[in-house]
């Protein structure tokens, strides 16, 4: 447009687009029907996992140019495994340098904090219009009054197990108590049908086994406050007692080098029986049922069922894996970024991607629980639909802080029980883990 020839109501109606696009973000770009002005040759750069349903990464990577097109940029996604995240989160804040966002896993944002964006407005925005964060978010993402990661998603776990197998040792439902799991699964190791658990140093089936292993036996990393440790207690001795017993039991002993990949690749194999897992084991033996057969040939997913931990005297517990994403201070594009975020968990958008799950993460809120996909999905999937109303974190009984995640991070009550199930006593296992535990809280 010539302008000299720019008239006052032309003016308006140009700058009023602008503003739009500038106070709305995402928003404002529907509005104008154009993408916002960012430098030519922007990229985005976004880091996940490598997510145990394939087809829930195909369409995240379908929606990127969906992406692109309404920011106006590129929209890149990167996929790794899930054990190299955190050297990568570190690699990049210590060089300043890297993707603009990151998946967070647990707490994470809690040990990250000073280097994330605040994205408070978004977080908000999004709690506001699906009734609200599940109780387990302001501990995974909520630091210091701030929302440093906008909520995602929560995979449930559970124990997947063979029904016909556990029949066949007498058993019609999954044992209620660690005591009936122990003499089921102890028949079951004798036919060659051991349970399978990691004990290795991986994010997710070595942890969520773990942590509900003290809990249940009454044991916890520190006092309500957070700033005692009284891991060396009588509960937690015996859950490691307990524990070496199941293991030498029950268990493939195997496991001790197992990441979250080995448990998956074993069970549709036929050489476990059960394990602790999401939902990936039974959703990928269906989509792949003529792949995936049981020893009579038939598929497998249709002999499979789930069953969460069994309980221990001082009652069940579970721990599951709230997903989060969170923005680098070092992005030299966090309003793009948040843009993007904003796009991601548009419900047209997420919900497409919620679709391909299947069931294997349940949303960020409880508005997801009543998603049509529900009503597809099959009886043994139902039990993580729900999964996410009640479930701890790490640090438990105290608050989930940047040390509570230290601890995890550092695999220190994995190692206590793989210490012990290889010789080490239940209480000097304690007592290693509990001095581990006290360089982080108190030295």
């Amino acid at each position: 447009m010539d302008a000299k020839r720019l008239n006052r109501r032309q003016f308006i109606k140009a700058t009023g687009t602008t503003a739009a696009v500038a106070l709305s973000g995402i928003e404002g770009v529907v509005a104008a029907r154009r993408a916002p002005a960012y430098a030519q040759g922007t990229k985005l750069h976004w880091v996940r996992w490598v997510d145990f349903i394939p087809e829930s990464d195909v369409e995240l990577k379908r929606q990127m140019p969906e992406a692109s097109k309404a920011l106006g940029a590129e929209v890149v996604l990167e996929t790794i495994n899930a054990n190299d995240l955190q050297p990568r989160i570190t690699a990049a804040i210590q060089s300043g340098s890297g993707a603009d966002i990151f998946i967070m896993l647990y707490n994470w944002a809690q040990l990250y904090g000073s280097q994330l964006v605040d994205v408070s407005d978004l977080a908000t925005a999004l709690a506001r219009s699906e009734g609200g964060f599940y109780d387990v978010w302001p501990s995974a993402a909520h630091v210091g009054g701030h929302w440093l990661a906008v909520p995602h998603s929560i995979i449930g776990n559970a124990v997947a197990y063979r029904r016909s197998w556990l029949a066949e040792a007498g058993a019609h439902e999954y044992p209620k108590t660690w005591d009936e799991a122990r003499r089921l699964f102890a028949q079951l190791k004798q036919k060659g049908k051991p349970y399978g658990q990691t004990l290795g140093h991986t994010f997710g089936d070595a942890p969520t086994f773990c942590y509900p292993m003290l809990w249940c036996f009454g044991g916890a990393e520190t006092d309500k406050t957070g700033k005692k440790v009284v891991l060396n207690s009588k509960g937690a001795v015996e859950a490691v007692k307990f524990m070496q017993a199941f293991w030498k039991e029950c268990c493939d002993e195997g496991g001790l080098a197992w990441d979250d990949t080995n448990n998956n690749r074993a069970f549709h194999a036929g050489e476990i029986s059960a394990t602790l897992n999401g939902a990936s084991i039974y959703i990928v033996a269906k989509r792949q049922q003529e792949k995936i057969k049981d020893e009579k040939g038939e598929p497998m997913w249709q002999d499979i069922d789930h069953q969460n931990l069994p309980a221990g005297p001082a009652g069940a517990f579970t721990m599951y894996v709230p997903m989060s994403h969170a923005v680098m201070k070092y992005s030299k594009n966090p309003k793009l970024a948040k843009d993007f975020l904003r796009w991601l968990q548009k419900k047209e958008n997420y919900e497409k991607w919620f679709q391909t799950q299947g069931g294997y993460s349940v949303g960020a809120t409880k508005a997801w629980e009543k998603n049509p996909m529900w009503s597809t999905v099959d009886k043994p999937l139902q039990i993580f639909r729900t999964a996410a109303r009640s479930t701890r974190i790490f640090g438990h009984a105290g608050p989930a802080t940047a040390k509570a995640t230290e601890g995890f991070s550092k695999y220190i009550l994995t190692d206590m029980y793989a210490k012990a199930v290889q010789g080490m006593s239940a209480e000097d296992a304690v007592k290693w883990a509990e001095a581990e535990l006290k360089k982080i809280y108190e030295g």
